[in-house]
């Protein structure tokens, strides 16, 4: 059953925020902004990394010198995340703050009540989506309750969309470069429907159509975008880490069942899963590829060259072998 954040947590936390704003603006002259040149700059903040790859790129050269936070950037996912009190005062005090709005976000709620920036926007992304925001589908061989599926950007039409409305923020915040804005949205929906374009050329051309994951299974978005089928250990969503033999003994039939030439994993696995679906296969001898989620990528990361669309690429790239 998945953690979730306590009421006493939340109000401890706000206390605390609240307690760092007031002491911040007791003084005038005491208070001394990190970053001079951006003082007056947007400030942007993201919970997950999707979205702050997508703002960047909407931002391009980023001609209001907007700031940018990423909110999860020490490899803590989404789903075991706790804001500290310097989080909440981030989120509360920002002009633009984008979330995913899932179950993992209850705390955001209390957030941007406690909000101390009057003029504030959110963009929450389930919200967005509306009806197209799917559950989590509970399939023979899973364990664990479904609940909404939170992993919206993991299909690139999601992510489409999604940036639309962002742009539409970002515009609203800084109408002065409105359409440099749009330019860039442009040009960034081109890419994600052209690599939309390559992921429907290889599930065509493929000579399977089913995944088999010894794992979470936080891709449903993607799998239903393209016709492909699935069965994994727990849902996407789950905290769960030790599967029941029955569910084992389950996915290791369906790959002996349809031949498949490996089993998946999400980045980060300790892969034991995985590991023991293919010693109870009969032939023992299925590799492993993990795809990523992108639940924990970091600033360091984007620094290193990480983006959106290249680890949406190398999904491709394992998605591609495991279909062959």
């Amino acid at each position: 059953m998945r953690k979730k954040i306590r009421l006493a947590i939340i109000i401890a936390s706000l206390a605390a925020c609240l307690a760092l704003l007031f002491t911040a603006c007791g003084s005038a002259a005491d208070q001394q902004p990190q970053d001079p040149e951006n003082a007056d700059g947007i400030q942007i903040v993201t919970t997950i990394f999707p979205e702050y790859d997508w703002v960047q790129n909407i931002l391009g050269e980023n001609p209001a010198k907007a700031e940018v936070t990423l909110l999860l950037d020490k490899g803590v996912d989404l789903h075991s995340f706790q804001p500290s009190s310097e989080d909440m005062m981030k989120v509360s005090s920002c002009d633009l703050f984008i979330y995913v709005g899932g179950e993992s976000d209850q705390w955001v709620e209390d957030a941007l009540t406690e909000s101390v920036n009057e003029s504030g926007q959110s963009v929450n992304l389930m919200e967005v989506l509306g009806d197209q925001a799917k559950e989590e589908e509970v399939i023979e061989g899973m364990e664990e309750e479904p609940e909404l599926d939170e992993h919206v950007w993991l299909s690139l039409q999601n992510a489409s969309l999604l940036c639309s409305q962002i742009e539409k923020a970002i515009a609203d915040l800084d109408p002065d470069h409105a359409d440099i804005y749009e330019t860039n949205l442009k040009a960034y929906q081109e890419q994600l429907d052209e690599l939309d374009q390559q992921y429907q050329q290889v599930v065509k051309a493929a000579k399977k159509d089913t995944l088999v994951f010894g794992d979470r299974f936080p891709f449903r978005y993607l799998t239903d975008d393209y016709g492909l089928k699935y069965y994994a250990a727990f849902t996407g969503c789950s905290a769960e880490s030790e599967a029941s033999f029955e569910t084992i003994q389950f996915l290791a039939k369906k790959v002996d069942e349809l031949k498949l030439p490996c089993v998946m994993t999400i980045e980060n696995s300790d892969q034991k899963i995985a590991q023991t679906v293919i010693r109870t296969t009969k032939s023992q001898d299925q590799k492993i590829l993990s795809m990523n989620s992108m639940q924990a990528v970091t600033g360091e990361d984007a620094a290193g060259g990480a983006t959106y669309l290249n680890i949406m690429k190398d999904n491709l790239t394992v998605l591609k072998e495991a279909l062959e």
